[in-house]
């Protein structure tokens, strides 16, 4: 099994102020797939999503992306771990506002041993003509294109999406449904992605209900639909 989340639990806070966003939460996912974790605000599926991804630790419990236990290495193989297995795309874009799209993707090619081809890349994300535009003279859907290309471009396994529509219009919101899915398709990324969106659970191979802290329902989709074909 590529990811295996064991038993995890996460708190915040202490003494009367303490709060257990995470409470025994237990998760596995095979490679090269995508998956949806779905949730109410609060529920505990960001905080999932950043204990994965090596932003936050957790208390008790393991996690194994790739065969590599997470939750035993140190501040210095944290970072290792996510310069060489991670790619990351938030709500918010994130992008550097006086560095060109080009040259935003520059900044995590430089990380990696292994990137893809930048010039294909821009291609298949429809950005080769903005290329060196700066994020101001882009709309918001090609500056999500812009985060997808810079955190594509090292070539990761883990592909960790925390609302990648969520600051997107219905149309924009399909288009780069159908981006992250045609990626998963040519690149056999596996992927995460935390949204509010129900619909996103159609398009994915896996599908996790947060609630409370806990896993309230986990499944497999018989049939995968395409982003094309995905409405709400």
């Amino acid at each position: 099994m590529f990811l295996e989340v064991k038993g995890a639990k996460r708190t915040y806070g202490s003494d009367d102020n303490k709060i257990q966003v995470l409470k025994g939460i237990d998760v596995d996912l095979e490679e090269g797939k995508i998956c949806t974790i779905l949730g109410p605000s609060g529920s505990g599926k960001s905080t999932l999503l950043n204990v994965i991804g090596g932003l936050e630790t957790i208390d008790s419990g393991e996690i194994i992306i790739d065969g590599i236990n997470i939750s035993k290495l140190s501040p210095k193989e944290l970072t290792k771990y996510r310069r060489d297995l991670l790619g990351f795309i938030f709500q918010f874009y994130n992008l550097v506002p006086n560095l060109t799209v080009k040259e935003n993707i520059e900044v995590c090619e430089y990380l990696s041993n292994n990137s893809l081809d930048m010039d294909e890349l821009l291609n298949i994300l429809g950005l080769y003509n903005h290329k060196d535009k700066f994020p101001r003279q882009l709309s918001g859907g090609q500056q999500q294109r812009a985060a997808i290309a810079r955190a594509l471009i090292k070539n990761p396994k883990l592909l960790l999406c925390d609302e990648p529509t969520g600051a997107l219009d219905y149309k924009t919101s399909k288009e780069i449904l159908e981006l992250i899915q045609s990626v998963n398709e040519k690149y056999k990324t596996t992927m995460l992605i935390v949204t509010h969106n129900e619909a996103i659970k159609d398009m994915s191979h896996k599908v996790i209900k947060v609630r409370d802290g806990l896993i309230e329902e986990s499944y497999e989709n018989e049939t995968i639909m395409p982003a094309k074909d995905v409405t709400w």
